[in-house]
């Protein structure tokens, strides 16, 4: 075995790798980072800068966020009870990082990348999103 097969081998079998590409397989992850970049939010103060989301799928989304780290939660002792949520530091790398270059990759590219799902489509109508 040579040493780009060892390689290779080592990217398939690699749970990081999957569990990297895993944090955009759903598509509010990613809308609920940039939505805490700029500081600690409540679920309804998200709820409004993000626009369009369910609960379901916000609360769905902070569940995946917290298991992965990705997030915090801080629930503060008042009445009424208040919550908020933060990015922690890894979280922070993702969105400054990776993130922070996919958005200049679309930015750059998204408009081909639309014509060329829209070329691909089939003829019924139907697009791929």
């Amino acid at each position: 075995m040579t040493d780009h097969d060892a390689h290779r081998h080592e990217l398939v079998a690699d749970c990081r790798l999957r569990a990297a590409t895993d944090l955009f397989a759903h598509t509010w992850d990613p809308v609920v980072l940039v939505a805490l970049r700029s500081g600690p939010h409540r679920r309804r103060e998200l709820r409004v800068a993000i626009g369009g989301i369910s609960d379901k799928v916000l609360t769905d989304a902070l569940h995946r966020l917290l298991a992965g780290g990705l997030i915090s939660r801080h629930a503060y002792a008042e009445a009424p009870p208040r919550v908020e949520y933060d990015l922690t530091g890894l979280g922070q790398s993702l969105v400054d990082g990776p993130m922070r270059a996919l958005g200049r990759w679309t930015i750059e590219h998204g408009d081909e990348l639309l014509e060329a799902q829209e070329s691909a489509a089939p003829d019924d109508g139907r697009r791929y999103e």
